[in-house]
Order: C-alpha cells, then sequence, then structure tokens
C-alpha cells in the first residue's frame, strides 16, 4: 500500500474514533435587559465570536448550499435528527425534533418510516413544532418553484421525481435561443402537485414518509440542513424576506437570531423555548462575516475572535510547528470547475490539458501546508464502498485516473501539449482570452496564481484572475457566468451518492453544466437498488464516465483546519464540516 492510501486510511480511522473531548456544558445567565444589567452580570456573559465566512447567500434552510451557511443554520433550526457529542468528543447521530416509531418494508418495495414528534418541542416564539410543519417544509423543498439546488436530497421520497422533475407528456414546443435565435424542439413536461410527494401528518404528532427503497444514509438526511422544518405561515406573510428579520426568522433550534448587522455579524441568543436550553454554552453566539485571513487571524491573536478556520498562508507553518493551528479529517474535494457548455472548455481536450498540468503536489506542500492530499480522482478517501466502515472505502477500491506521483508530471505537461495541439490550439495559440473566477479567500487567491502561472508555463495561454465576494461569487457560478471557477465539495453524508448524484443533468448543485445520459443512468440505477454491491457498482462507473471526460480536475482532498481560544472547552465538529458551538464553555 503507498503512503498516500495508508495516510488517507488513518484519516479515515481518525474519523470513526472521534476528534476533541467535550467538558460539561453550564447553564446560560438568566436573561436581564441591557439597561439593568450591573457590570458584573456583564463581565460574566459569554460572547462566543467566531468566524467562517463572510455575508452568506441565504441561511433558508432550503436554500442554503454553502458549509458555513450549515453550520450557522444548525445553531437555528433542528431536524427530525441531530448531530451531538457522545461524551468522548464523537459527533453521532440522535434524535432531533422526533423519533423513529416504526420502519416498515411494504409488499412493493418502498419503505415507510413512521416519526414521533417529540413532546413539548416548541418554536422560538413559543408555538409548538408539529408533524405538518416537516411535510410542509420536505414538500417545499422538493417544489420546483422554490428553486432548492439540493431538493434532491430527498429524492428517495416516494413521488419526488414526479414532483420535481416531472413527467413528459410525448407533446413537443419550439423554443428558441435569445441569444442566437436558433430555433430547437422541446418535450413538453407536466410536474405533478408537491401534494402527491409521499410525507404526510395524520396528526400532529407523527410524521410519515415512504421512500422508493431502503435508503442506507436516510438518517444523515433527516438532520441535513435542507430538510429542517420553516414556519409556512410567516413564509407566506414574509416571502422571500423572512430569513432577514429576527421577528420572522423563527427557528426551533438552540439559538434564535438576536441580530444581523449585514456584512459585518449575524448575533445568535439562546432560544428560551428551546427543550435543552438549560445545558446551552456561550451566552451569546456572533457569527463575525470576514473574508481576510490576515484579519480574521488579527482578530484572533488580541482575542476578539474565539474560533477561525483560516489563517494567511504565510502564518500555516509556524502555527503547525506551535501547534496552535489545530488540523481534523474532512470529506471534501477541491477542484477546478469548468463550464462543459461554453468554448472553449466544451471540449474535452482542452479540460484535460489544463487538469494534467496542475501541479498538485505544489499546491498541497508549498500553499495548503496541512496534510491535504493530491487529488487522483473525485471521490475521495474516508468515503464507504459497499462493505462500509469495515472494509476499503471508495476510492481505495476506484483506484487513480491520472498519476498525481511527482515524478509524471513532465509527462504529464507532454500530454497535456498534444491535447490542446489536437483541439487546435498548439502552444496555447489562437486560444481565447480565459478568466478563473474565485471568491476572496488568502488560501483561494494563491491556488489562482499557481494555476495562472502553471497553464501559462506548460500550455502557453493566459489566464486573468477575478476575484468576487462569497454571495456573488456563489450566485455567478450557479448561473453559469464563468468559464473556469474555483469549487469543492463536502460530504453531506458518508456515502459517495452525496460526490456522484450532483452532477446529473439539470441537477441543482451540477455547476459544472456536466450533462452525460449514461452517467444520468448509472445514478438511477445505483439510487434504484438496495444491493451494496450493484449500487457501488454503479457509482464506479459513474464516476468512471465524470473523471473520462474531464469535467471537472480535482486538485485535492480536504483536511479542515482551525484555531480555537485556549480556554474554550467543548466543540465538536463532523468530518461533513460542522463545527457546533452551542455546548462551548469558558474558563
Amino acid at each position: 500500500m503507498n503512503t498516500k492510501k495508508l495516510l488517507a486510511l488513518l484519516l479515515t480511522v481518525v474519523m470513526l474514533v472521534g476528534i476533541m473531548a467535550a467538558c460539561a456544558p453550564k447553564a446560560p445567565a438568566e436573561p436581564t435587559p441591557e439597561t439593568d444589567a450591573t457590570p458584573e452580570a456583564v463581565s460574566e456573559a459569554f460572547d462566543m465570536a467566531v468566524c467562517l465566512a463572510s455575508e452568506p447567500k441565504t441561511i433558508d434552510p432550503a436554500l442554503n448550499t454553502a458549509v458555513d451557511g450549515a453550520i450557522m443554520i444548525q445553531h437555528f433550526f433542528e431536524g427530525l435528527k441531530k448531530w451531538v457529542d457522545d461524551g468522548n468528543g464523537n459527533a453521532t447521530l440522535a434524535d432531533g425534533q422526533a423519533t423513529i416509531e416504526d420502519k416498515t418494508v411494504n409488499d412493493d418495495g418502498t419503505v415507510t418510516y413512521t416519526f414521533k414528534m417529540r413532546e413539548g418541542a416548541l418554536w422560538s416564539d413559543g408555538t409548538p413544532v408539529t408533524a405538518n410543519d416537516f411535510v410542509y417544509s420536505w414538500k417545499r423543498l422538493a417544489d420546483p418553484a422554490t428553486a432548492a439546488e439540493y431538493n434532491y436530497m430527498i429524492d428517495m421520497v416516494l413521488g419526488f421525481d414526479e414532483v420535481a422533475y416531472g413527467v413528459p407528456t410525448g407533446e413537443f414546443e419550439t423554443v428558441v435561443d435569445e441569444e442566437t435565435g436558433e430555433e430547437t424542439q422541446k418535450e413538453i413536461v407536466e410536474y405533478a402537485d408537491p401534494s402527491t410527494l409521499a410525507v404526510s401528518a395524520p396528526d400532529d404528532s407523527t410524521f410519515v414518509v415512504t421512500l422508493k427503497n431502503d435508503c442506507p444514509y436516510f438518517d444523515e438526511i433527516c438532520a441535513f440542513p435542507a430538510t429542517y422544518p420553516v414556519r409556512k405561515d410567516i413564509i407566506e406573510a414574509a416571502a422571500d424576506q423572512w430569513t432577514f428579520d429576527t421577528a420572522t426568522y423563527i427557528g426551533n433550534g438552540p439559538y434564535k437570531m438576536g441580530e444581523w448587522v449585514h456584512n459585518s455579524y449575524i448575533k445568535a441568543v439562546p432560544n428560551e423555548n428551546y427543550y435543552d436550553v438549560e445545558k446551552l454554552g456561550p451566552d451569546s453566539i456572533t457569527f463575525q462575516l470576514m473574508d481576510d485571513a490576515n484579519a480574521m487571524y488579527t482578530s484572533f491573536k488580541s482575542g476578539t475572535l474565539n474560533f477561525i478556520e483560516e489563517v494567511p498562508t504565510d502564518e500555516v507553518a509556524t502555527l503547525l510547528a506551535n501547534g496552535e493551528l489545530n488540523v481534523v479529517p474532512y470529506l471534501g474535494t477541491y477542484f477546478v470547475c469548468f463550464n462543459n457548455k461554453v468554448a472553449p472548455f466544451d471540449d474535452a481536450r482542452v479540460r484535460e490539458a489544463f487538469s494534467l498540468v496542475i501541479d498538485r503536489n505544489y499546491i498541497v506542500e508549498k500553499i495548503k501546508q496541512t496534510g491535504e492530499l493530491p487529488a487522483s480522482a473525485y471521490v475521495p478517501y474516508g468515503v464507504y464502498d459497499a462493505e462500509g466502515p469495515s472494509g476499503d472505502d471508495f476510492r481505495t477500491v476506484g483506484g487513480e485516473y491520472y498519476s498525481v506521483s511527482e515524478e509524471d508530471y513532465q509527462a504529464n505537461c507532454e500530454r497535456a501539449r498534444e491535447l490542446l495541439a489536437e483541439a487546435g490550439y498548439p502552444n496555447g495559440e489562437g486560444f481565447p482570452a480565459i478568466e478563473y473566477l474565485y471568491n476572496t479567500n488568502d488560501d483561494h487567491k494563491a491556488i489562482g496564481e499557481a494555476l495562472q502561472q502553471m497553464w501559462k508555463t506548460e500550455l502557453g495561454v493566459d489566464v486573468v484572475l477575478t476575484n468576487q465576494d462569497w454571495a456573488v461569487f456563489i450566485e455567478n457560478r450557479q448561473n453559469g457566468n464563468y468559464q473556469i471557477a474555483r469549487h469543492a465539495w463536502i460530504a453531506d453524508y458518508n456515502d459517495p451518492c452525496t460526490f456522484i448524484d450532483m452532477w446529473v443533468t439539470g441537477a441543482g448543485n451540477n455547476d459544472a453544466d456536466y450533462s452525460n445520459a449514461e452517467y444520468d443512468a448509472y445514478v438511477a440505477a445505483a439510487k434504484a437498488t438496495v444491493d451494496p454491491a450493484e449500487r457501488m457498482k454503479n457509482f464506479h462507473a459513474a464516476e468512471d464516465l465524470l473523471m473520462g471526460e474531464n469535467a471537472i480536475a480535482p486538485i485535492y482532498f480536504y483536511t479542515q483546519r482551525y484555531m480555537l481560544s485556549e480556554d474554550i472547552q467543548g466543540l465538536y465538529y463532523t468530518p461533513l464540516g460542522y463545527f457546533l458551538f452551542s455546548y462551548c464553555t469558558k474558563g
């Protein structure tokens, strides 16, 4: 076994053993009007100041697609299941707003789950949380009118396809391209009403959902932010503005929004109606909204911030050496995303050439420096294969698609130049102006500059770098307003499906606009079977196509780094990238 694979497997073991030990949380201070607060009360209040990223694009559970947004949302809302610390620092699933009362495999192969709602569960305004809140929220997620990129997270639910994707009618209509004026025939699709999704509430305390077949990661879906409940009455009254006002951003999680100063901070305060409020730690959690690593680091060193994920690139080696920078496992892949529908990246030879000349070892060793592995495929190490935690993982079984050995780099570059010449651009001649888009961040900038140099030196191609604020960047990438863009994907649950199904034609998170009917068929076949070996066979075949066509260019497999104030305990974490602050203590 080579060193890289051994390291990857060791990281997997670390994930399963746990990350951090938690300490007993304290009860929150009694809320006191600010005008009556004594100096002693103010000094004892514990505000946990953290920085995850800059202004989020959205904190609507159904519409968010970012890890930083998901972390915030998990403090404001709670799903059927939730992530908890098991007492030994391990993040594990537990009952959230409900308990599974029954699971039945029906004669037709469908599977019905019956959940019983937690007794006394309340929204932050004191209104009871009911099963109908989940019915509404899951139907809203599936409804195409919601335009949720993550709607496919519940595609295992019976009736989802007809609601979200529609049923072809066999009739066609003429569609005119606004730019070219070209006319094409498009088949008319009829969408089922969201009410036909197989979720129901026989009474206020019972939530029933029927799946097409058994889903091995359904428990994790029930803890995923997109499936969290939201209030129908509030959304119908406030529409898309409901998340911006503390009066309408009503959640059912441990904290509630106390204040949002845009582009500055979001302050969370304990939800006095949460069933576990007496055990919460921070008297408030302030999510500082910043994207400058130097400013984050300066604030952390001064004590203004208690937790950061980003540090200046030139500080990494020193912080690792003195033990101040923590590194933990992270199921994710950092990659270059090509717009597969826009020339010249509609040519697979061009995409492969751009991928082959990426010196992945330079990026992980000189820029990242925190144990990342050069990526020779898309799905990272640590993701389960057919035998689950007891067997080889998906990456070990699937192998490598190109060599990331330093000794093979020049050979990769030679092949890349041949491919670019075959595509009509010998030595880069005649290659059009190219822009590489990334969001403001020191590491992303350094990686962009390295890629720019590699593409120029090895291919003779000039690439302009453009950075944008996070929310603007996300919107442009999702809308296809780019040629090449920085991208990354973090597992939403431990199964290769979370990496593979995002590239199905038309999927909400398919920012590359990749489309291959054979790929779609493999994913559909994997989702249609409960046989572990057959599932994985189809997922491997799908990855073969994705990598064979170089739809994207993986660069490295993630690790997660962070800094935490020495006097804070009780933080826990999942390798899905979620940091949970609700039970942190200071002292």
